[in-house]
């Protein structure tokens, strides 16, 4: 099974790019989409070319921010959004598809803002999310994908020192989450893989970071333990424009 996971930045945008043109030569399974930034009907208008996918929206309330997108060529047995905890459940950042053998999460984590306004509500965030996860957990296995705004580790952004603990994203706070995540029996695909390999997956559209690679690894899939063998590779599609992000994929025996 082929799973693409892309911050599009905006579906409206990125449709009128080479995105079609993407996801035809990908050809994915599923294929998951965060931070769509319109309303269910925008969104499903936008996808409209893409008619051999069941698709599943989940927009937040406020027009124009957040969202997200799944998209299968098998249908679930079940689509929920969110956690069903009321203070998270308003900006569209979570959907889970089930299958037969596993569940799987599509998130857009917030991001904790300029002067790190959000610190604080993301840490409530990483607490219930790991919560979240856990429960579904006890049922099927998990594979989680999507943008997790945060760099794990020193290798996975290009300015470590003077980022941290000072840029959202590269704050301990917001490593603790991550960490508790990896602690909790979670994997990080990429890193299982590729544990010293230096790549990375959004660049700012400021200062031509993308053309100088000054870049943070901050889209993920993470699967429950009982999965990783089952993992054939894990891709950075850096070669694929149209957002400040670019797609990942895995490659999973399921």
């Amino acid at each position: 099974m082929i799973i693409i996971s892309w911050n599009v930045n905006g579906i409206r945008a990125i449709v009128k790019k080479d995105f079609f043109e993407s996801i035809e030569k990908l050809n994915p399974d599923i294929l998951c989409l965060q931070e769509t930034k319109a309303q269910d009907n925008e969104v499903k208008k936008a996808l409209l070319p893409v008619s051999d996918y069941f698709q599943f929206y989940n927009s937040a309330e406020k027009k124009g921010y957040s969202g997200t997108a799944t998209l299968s060529k098998t249908e679930p047995e079940s689509s929920t959004n969110d956690m069903e905890i009321t203070r998270h459940n308003a900006e569209g950042r979570l959907q889970c598809t089930e299958y037969k053998d596993l569940y799987l999460v599509n998130v857009y984590v917030p991001n904790s803002g300029q002067e790190l306004a959000r610190l604080d509500y993301r840490k409530k965030w990483d607490v219930d999310f790991l919560e979240y996860l856990k429960t579904l957990e006890k049922t099927k296995p998990v594979i989680v994908c999507g943008d997790f705004n945060v760099a794990h580790r020193a290798i996975d952004l290009k300015n470590d020192k003077s980022n941290y603990n000072k840029t959202a994203g590269y704050t301990q706070i917001e490593i603790d989450g991550m960490d508790n995540l990896i602690k909790a029996g979670f994997v990080d695909c990429f890193r299982y893989l590729h544990p010293e390999e230096i790549a990375y997956t959004f660049w700012s559209y400021r200062f031509k970071s993308r053309e100088r690679n000054t870049g943070w690894r901050i889209d993920y899939f993470l699967v429950s333990n009982a999965l990783a063998e089952k993992i054939n590779s894990v891709d950075i599609l850096s070669d694929y424009y149209g957002s400040d992000h670019c797609p990942i994929m895995l490659d999973i025996d399921l």
